[in-house]
């Protein structure tokens, strides 16, 4: 069976969702990031860059949230959109992977969790995260959807991040009324309730104490 190694932050969640919408069996593997078991021998053989999520599919290991979407879809046929919108999917997803998460993820760390307020990095990557989310909203001016004229991974992948807005953003998508209609959309679906309840009865750890800013942020230490 596959196994899912998850935490709920933005990249497992687009799993998660996958999963919930495709109703593909799984079992899912709890990996407490703040505690720093993303470290351990046992997870660095399915993901040796020591992050989530992570697959292991009968064997098969697969890591990058991204990539995830990408096998699976092809495995299963699920959400891969059609085959003359292959490009336009590939683009969607890079773009997302290297920008919208990237600097979402930045945005996020140099506002909120650095040691010290770097006022040159804090508006490098704010700027940049708004830079991505207008690219997607001038792009979901006139479609319901990413890619196409359907529900695809390219949407699952964004809704990850797009879903943290208010987290990443100063004023969440209240610039972005495309994305905004875009994100109701996906929201309202059936699987997303199921996906952020995915691990009912599971307890990670919350605090963002030294334990926890070690495992994220061992360099600086």
């Amino acid at each position: 069976m596959l196994k899912f190694y998850f935490h709920h932050t933005p990249n497992p969640m687009k799993i998660a969702l996958y999963l919930t919408e495709t109703e593909l069996e799984f079992e899912l593997v709890a990996v407490d990031t703040l505690k720093g078991e993303q470290h351990t021998d046992e997870f660095k053989a399915i993901n040796p860059n020591s992050k989530v999520p992570a697959i292991d599919d009968n064997g098969v290991r697969v890591f990058d949230s991204n990539a995830i979407l990408l096998y699976l879809s092809e495995k299963t046929g699920k959400l891969a959109g059609k085959a003359e919108d292959r490009g336009e999917m590939l683009s969607w997803l890079m773009f997302i992977a290297s920008g919208l998460g990237p600097y979402s993820g930045q945005s996020v760390h140099f506002r909120k969790a650095a040691p010290e307020q770097i006022p040159y990095a804090i508006n490098r990557y704010l700027r940049e995260a708004q830079r991505h989310y207008q690219v997607l909203d001038t792009h979901l001016a006139d479609r319901d959807y990413i890619v196409g004229d359907e529900f695809t991974i390219a949407d699952v992948s964004a809704w990850g991040w797009i879903d943290k807005a208010e987290v990443v953003l100063d004023d969440g998508l209240a610039q972005f009324p495309n994305l905004a209609k875009w994100f109701e959309r996906i929201n309202s679906r059936p699987a997303v309730e199921k996906a952020r309840n995915i691990a009912s009865g599971i307890t990670f750890k919350s605090e963002f104490d030294d334990v926890a800013k070690r495992a994220l942020f061992p360099q600086n230490f």
